[in-house]
């Protein structure tokens, strides 16, 4: 194992990674160059969004439907290719000698070779033709020195995420199926996908991504579901819950804009009635927007049809990964804060 190797970053730690079950796998071109394919548009609508794969593009997925010969224990179940990535679902059938992360390795160190191949401009080499020993063959030619002075294209290695329950499958498939769409509609939308910053409400100070028009509606509510009422329910008196949830439901079908974190479940519940009635709503996220921040599934067509404004008073931090209870507490008494400033 090389240095590297050794080093490889995981999603999250555990010691099941040779056991039996699906993996959601990950490589992208870190400098985000469309090499992979070109997204194509039909008659400006995103809902026909496809990806036309480059010769690159379709080398590389020539390589990912090659990786059963190596390991047979592995089925590549699913593919969508991007400009400048590829998500793939492999299926462990069987509890591994070694890691996955050695077939990942392979795999990773296979589109690597792709890459200097592709990096390499000399006609008399063709990187699209898979029939080629990439690292012997250029390597010969170019010599140890020059091989490795070409970029190797992907230069980060994959995200991978496993899939705890079979479940999942369906729900990552359309996910992944989805994405040129998203991409499409963010392209022909740009405007409700750019990060806006330096929104200022009541004082504090806001980064935004979606509708900014829904803070010039008149008439805005919070959503908090309390302790009190989800103690209630516990224990079988769930009458204040229902009435509390349902007035809600129906302030946002009167054209009250919800605002909320809509971090407990029944705020979530709430928050897809809302949505899914063609109501308005102002999202609290717990944390800021990245470079490439793109709306989670559920909220990213609400985006689209200009139902969602999100807001986040905080820098982008990319190791959050759980949400804690002050800013649980600050973010709803933002909500309350946010709904008696603009409310007319």
């Amino acid at each position: 194992m090389t240095q590297d190797h050794d080093k490889w970053r995981w999603q999250e730690p555990g010691g099941a990674w040779k056991g039996a079950g699906l993996y959601h796998i990950t490589l992208k071109i870190p400098s985000c160059e469309p090499l992979l394919g070109e997204l194509i548009i039909p008659d400006n609508d995103p809902t026909k969004g496809y990806v036309k794969a480059t010769p690159f593009g379709r080398t590389l997925i020539n390589l990912l439907w090659d990786l059963p010969k190596y390991q047979p224990d592995i089925k590549v179940l699913h593919y969508a290719l991007m400009p400048d990535h590829v998500h793939t679902i492999w299926y462990v059938q069987h509890t591994l000698k070694t890691s996955i992360r050695a077939a990942v390795w392979g795999f990773w160190k296979g589109a690597q070779r792709l890459g200097r191949a592709y990096s390499y401009k000399d006609s008399s080499f063709d990187p699209t033709n898979s029939r080629h020993n990439y690292q012997e063959s250029l390597r010969e030619q170019l010599g140890y020195e020059r091989y490795y002075a070409l970029s190797p294209i992907f230069t980060e290695q994959l995200f991978i995420r496993p899939m705890g329950q079979r479940r999942q499958l369906p729900t990552t498939i359309r996910y992944i199926d989805l994405n040129p769409q998203r991409l499409a509609t963010m392209r022909v939308m740009p405007g409700f996908f750019r990060v806006q910053d330096n929104i200022e409400i009541a004082g504090r100070i806001y980064s935004s991504v979606g509708n900014a028009d829904l803070l010039d509606e008149q008439q805005y509510m919070p959503v908090h579901v309390r302790r009190t009422m989800i103690e209630e329910a516990e224990h079988g008196y769930d009458k204040r819950l229902c009435e509390y949830m349902d007035s809600c439901i129906t302030a946002a079908k009167k054209g009250a804009v919800m605002v909320s974190p809509f971090i407990h479940e029944k705020e979530r519940e709430v928050l897809r009635s809302v949505l899914a009635n063609g109501g308005k709503v102002i999202y609290l996220a717990d944390n800021g927007f990245g470079d490439f921040y793109k709306p989670s599934d559920g909220l990213f067509d609400a985006v689209a049809n200009k139902q969602v404004l999100i807001l986040s008073p905080w820098s982008y931090d990319p190791k959050k990964r759980h949400i804690t209870r002050a800013e649980c507490v600050a973010l709803n008494q933002m909500a309350e804060e946010i709904c008696s400033f603009l409310t007319r």
